[in-house]
């Protein structure tokens, strides 16, 4: 039924490539996965917004998925030029936006940097590097560092390539068994697909790159400097009750004039995966809620 709904399609824009899954009709959707995943995770959400009446768009940005995995590139201004241009040679115009976790970076910087490019955004499960404020100085609990932790190791030079590559399977599986909640939203056809993507060459320092890029003193300042204007889109901000929890709807309480938001009960980070329905009856509310 998903093939038969949805096809695969690239674009070649600022240098690289990018992967995209389509389908539907009507008011165009464009969907930006996180880390370690890739448009995939979406897979749940993007047949219901369909039978909504939307026409989705499910991206891999650079590095990420069935995208191609360039040297450089994942600072969020090039990321974010990355998406515009790609708006504008599928001529979708001004469009919703909807990010989990990276794709909340791309999608906060999207906004700021091409604010004609997004209509309203949505954002799930994330925090923002440089606007997010840093957590208390000190030893974190155990359940804090469950939740944070690639935070800091993602950053570091070399060592996660040493400790990761040729291992993505069980270090995949043990990372989606400890953010996740609802354990079924990822089984083992799901794993094998996230392995498979984060295996192809280039993958593991791409995504890598991203962390390393945003918590740099450049990353941290130009995300400040984003912050210092209001956004003016509407915008959604979700957390998950065992993810960020209200961080990221108080973040963007602090960058955005318009924000509404909620927290998914009993959901941990993979809030696409794990609360699909929900998600989607968030954010058809929200478009009816904010319809001119």
């Amino acid at each position: 039924m998903f093939a038969e709904q949805f096809h695969h399609g690239s674009v070649a824009v600022n240098g690289t490539r990018l992967h995209y899954v389509e389908g539907g009709a009507g008011e165009p959707v464009l969907l930006l996965p996180g880390w370690p995943q890739s448009w995939y995770t979406w897979r749940y959400v993007m047949p219901q917004l369909v039978s909504a009446g939307r026409r989705v768009i499910a991206v891999d940005p650079r590095g990420m998925g069935d995208s191609a995995h360039p040297a450089e590139g994942y600072d969020m201004t090039s990321v974010a030029k990355d998406i515009h241009q790609l708006i504008a040679e599928l001529n979708l115009g001004a469009v919703d936006v909807a990010g989990h976790d990276i794709g909340s970076w791309i999608g906060y910087a999207l906004a700021s940097d091409w604010p004609q490019d997004v209509k309203r955004l949505a954002l799930f499960d994330a925090a923002l590097p440089g606007i997010t404020p840093p957590a208390p100085a000190g030893i974190p609990s155990a359940e804090a560092n469950v939740k944070s932790w690639h935070f800091a190791f993602n950053r570091l030079d070399d060592l996660p390539e040493i400790l990761i590559n040729g291992r993505e399977r069980p270090f995949l599986n043990w990372l989606f068994a400890a953010k996740a909640t609802n354990f079924w939203a990822i089984d083992g056809a799901d794993l094998e697909e996230y392995v498979r993507v984060n295996q192809l060459p280039g993958a593991l320092r791409a995504a890598l790159s991203y962390y390393r890029h945003a918590f740099s003193p450049q990353g941290v300042a130009t995300a400040q400097q984003r912050a210092t204007g209001k956004l003016t889109q509407p915008v959604l901000a979700c957390g998950a009750e065992y993810g960020v929890g209200d961080v990221l709807i108080n973040t963007l309480r602090s960058v955005a004039d318009t924000v509404q938001g909620n927290v998914f009960a009993g959901v941990g980070h993979y809030i696409p995966e794990e609360a699909p329905s929900a998600l989607v009856e968030c954010l058809l509310a929200f478009y009816r809620s904010t319809e001119r």
